[in-house]
């Protein structure tokens, strides 16, 4: 039996959303490194500590937002909506999907003035990618995150024997306008989505989104130095360290592994976030000690939907909260100067140093 006292760990809802969600939807969800171990420093003060920090000169409460992932009403009837609302309570980013079941404007007014920015995919139809970008800005989205490992869709072997589609009262909403001779919502869907997908897009293409908003552009799906020199060259403002839940390529590397050499590319020009297997706060701490600002996940967020929507959202985020913050304090791991939460490696956190060394105290 699943009560909210024994929901303590993500663990907890990620076994609730196996449970009752529809066969179908979880494995949707849910297809799909090395050991990385703290060297903990003791006696020092923490007994007051700052968590929050800034991404892109926006504050968050703590360094943990909310990843692009599709169709959140598989796991809750109110899908985005909801999402949004969670975020916006936990003071958090939340990245909206092109493969949204509500639409834009829909999750804007169910959480106004929530921190958001907007995930997009290329689609062959230029023009109905344009349009979305600019509706994006319009309704106040404050960041572009450019969706760069999918040319096309990664065999997914679970949702192909499952026939993988949306039940009927279910819509690709952002999408229905824009193409609307394209079954997006039936039998057809997986093989819809990748007919619509433009695997023609280039680096070329990030000037060309620069073109047509003044959103600052954030690129998700680098994993190599190479590209993190590309992304910086280009113009892009911050880099989302990702794999796609390892939902594309088999074998690439995890994404915590790819973090490490991303981030001693860009040497601080840029902002690194990182996102998948994010499942602890020490999961949070490893990532921001090898140099993230900020992490975001994926799963976890749509097993709290399938728990209890927004309050099963809240709760997920307040365990990486709580965690987070036991760990960094368990770990001495914070500015001694200014009690907040340092950036190790991208130089623009705290002025203050008395602790960086601490900071890369791994092995």
């Amino acid at each position: 039996v699943f009560t909210s006292m024994a929901m303590v760990c993500l663990s907890d809802f990620e076994a609730y959303a196996k449970k009752y969600l529809p066969k179908i939807a979880w494995d949707y969800f849910a297809a799909g490194a090395d050991e990385i171990r703290f060297r903990p420093r003791m006696l020092w003060d923490v007994s007051v500590m700052d968590i929050k920090t800034k991404i892109l000169g926006s504050e968050i409460s703590f360094p943990v937002g909310i990843a692009p992932t599709g169709f959140h009403q598989l796991a809750w009837p109110d899908g985005e909506k909801s999402t949004a609302r969670a975020a916006r309570a936990m003071n958090t980013c939340y990245i909206a999907s092109t493969y949204s079941t509500c639409t834009l404007e829909e999750i804007c007014v169910a959480a106004p003035g929530g921190l958001r920015w907007f995930q997009l995919y290329i689609h062959r139809n230029r023009a109905a990618s344009q349009q979305l970008v600019q509706r994006a800005e319009a309704l106040g989205f404050q960041g572009l995150v450019l969706t760069a490992d999918l040319p096309y869709t990664g065999k997914r072997r679970d949702d192909v024997r499952n026939g993988f589609c949306l039940p009927p009262h279910m819509k690709v909403k952002n999408l229905e306008q824009a193409f609307e001779t394209c079954d997006i919502s039936g039998t057809c869907l997986l093989a819809s989505l990748i007919d619509l997908l433009d695997p023609s897009v280039t680096w070329n293409d990030v000037y060309w989104l620069r073109s047509l908003t003044r959103l600052p552009i954030i690129i998700k799906g680098i994993l190599t130095r190479e590209d993190a020199e590309l992304a910086v060259r280009h113009g892009v403002l911050g880099i989302i360290v990702s794999n796609h839940g390892g939902r594309q390529l088999d074998e690439g590397p995890a994404t915590i592994d790819a973090l490490v050499e991303v981030v001693e590319a860009v040497r601080g020009r840029v902002e690194v976030y990182v996102d998948g297997g994010i499942r602890k706060g020490s999961d949070v701490l490893k990532a921001l000690a090898l140099g993230a600002k900020c992490v975001f996940i994926g799963r976890p967020a749509l097993w709290g939907l399938a728990y209890k929507g927004e309050e099963g959202l809240q709760d997920v985020l307040r365990i990486l909260q709580d965690e987070f913050r036991l760990s960094m304090a368990l770990a001495g791991e914070y500015c001694q100067s200014c009690r907040s939460i340092w950036t190790t490696l991208s130089g623009t956190g705290c002025d203050s140093w008395g602790v960086w060394c601490r900071a890369r105290s791994w092995t």
